[in-house]
């Protein structure tokens, strides 16, 4: 029996990595005198890789990998107009509106009239809380929680905090390895729903036959799968 049901937020219940992808164009058109565009993309990949650990996931540090990488490349040439403009993209990127996904707000709105449901999400605190009250879902989630990285012993903690444990619980979102291989690895079901471009170091490959594994095209048939696998069907 599920009890508990979280949602991931960014590109599962509103569009987020396309901002991100926008914002790296203009970095790229901003720095193009300088290095080729792949070299630049790959330079700030390793930023971001090298600096998740500093300044964790999120627009504030996705701007400081871009600043970071933009001295780098330039040898501490670059401008320090272009620096003013990664600072506005950035400012731009934490004002932007909040477009809920297709059949986001009546999932949400189905499930949490059986289930206890939980906003499960990672990244920079004031970023997410805004998007959160913007987006109009907030009354319906029985609980809220934004973290660091999202690992099987978070998804423990989590689940057994609001719920009745990982066991009874599910985990839906866009990122094979934030929403889904943490929380099978905890013991609890994972469901996977592909939306748009996945960062590069969100990727992870499907587990291959694991039975509390599922894969849906969007949210509409949640509320189905839910009852299926409450059926043991």
């Amino acid at each position: 029996m599920l009890t508990t049901i979280g949602f991931d937020a960014d590109d599962t219940l509103w569009a987020n990595e396309a901002y991100f992808r926008l914002t790296q164009e203009r970095f790229v058109e901003l720095l193009a005198d300088y290095a080729p565009v792949p070299h630049l993309n790959e330079r700030l990949l390793e930023a971001e890789r090298r600096n998740l650990g500093h300044y964790g996931f999120g627009v504030k540090g996705f701007t400081l990998s871009m600043i970071e990488t933009a001295i780098e490349v330039t040898e501490g040439r670059v401008p320090a107009a272009v620096i003013s403009e990664l600072l506005a993209a950035g400012r731009d990127m934490l004002e932007h509106p909040v477009n809920l996904l297709p059949h986001a707000r009546a999932t949400v709105e189905t499930l949490s009239r059986s289930h206890r449901i939980l906003l499960i999400t990672k990244g920079d605190l004031l970023d997410q809380e805004r998007k959160l009250a913007a987006s109009g879902l907030g009354d319906l989630f029985h609980g809220v929680e934004i973290v660091s990285d999202k690992t099987p012993e978070v998804y423990t903690r989590i689940f057994a905090r609001h719920g009745q444990g990982a066991g009874q619980s599910l985990m839906v979102g866009n990122s094979m390895k934030s929403d889904v291989l943490p929380i099978l690895s905890a013991g609890g079901w994972g469901v996977h729903v592909p939306y748009g471009p996945i960062w590069a170091l969100d990727h992870a490959d499907p587990p291959e036959h694991h039975p509390r594994f599922h894969e849906l095209p969007d949210l509409g048939g949640l509320p189905h799968l839910v009852l299926e696998i409450e059926r043991g069907t």
